[in-house]
């Protein structure tokens, strides 16, 4: 659903801390990708616990950073797309919606991330998929330290 854009300039345009952690981080999202989707997601929802939700200009940030590291990410590879661009999110501290969804006419499958409720960087009709799966940001609540009995 997305065509190759990853260039060297675009590349270099972002800083070099950026760049390494852009790596990084799709490395991480193409092993992530060869695993079974139940696998995939408790990763996810582990690596999501105590992030707050992403803003949209955040996520699409992300995602730019992302393709402009990775040709595989840039191409038509959705799904280490997705999962980088919510890595490369929860580093900074934040956490878009991850989803995976399906059309049944003709069957297609689709990995993309969501912030403020709308898809990121994706086209038109994306969000009339199917949802499947769902990883959304989950604050973790603080608990207070056990006192001490006696």
């Amino acid at each position: 659903m997305s065509e190759q854009t990853a260039l060297p300039e675009r590349s270099r345009r972002l800083g070099a801390r950026l760049r390494v952690v852009g790596w990084v981080v799709t490395a991480v999202a193409r092993a992530l990708a060869t695993l079974p989707p139940r696998h995939i997601r408790a990763v996810l929802t582990a690596v999501s616990a105590g992030a707050r939700p992403a803003g949209h200009a955040e996520a699409l940030a992300a995602r730019d950073a992302v393709t402009a590291v990775s040709l595989r990410c840039a191409g038509p590879g959705c799904l280490p797309r997705s999962i980088a661009t919510a890595l490369l999110c929860r580093s900074r501290g934040t956490w878009p919606t991850w989803r995976v969804g399906v059309r049944t006419a003709p069957f297609a499958a689709h990995a993309w991330v969501e912030a403020d409720g709308r898809p990121v960087g994706e086209p038109a009709g994306t969000e009339l998929l199917h949802v499947l799966m769902t990883v959304p940001a989950r604050a973790t609540r603080r608990e207070p330290p056990p006192r001490p009995k006696g």
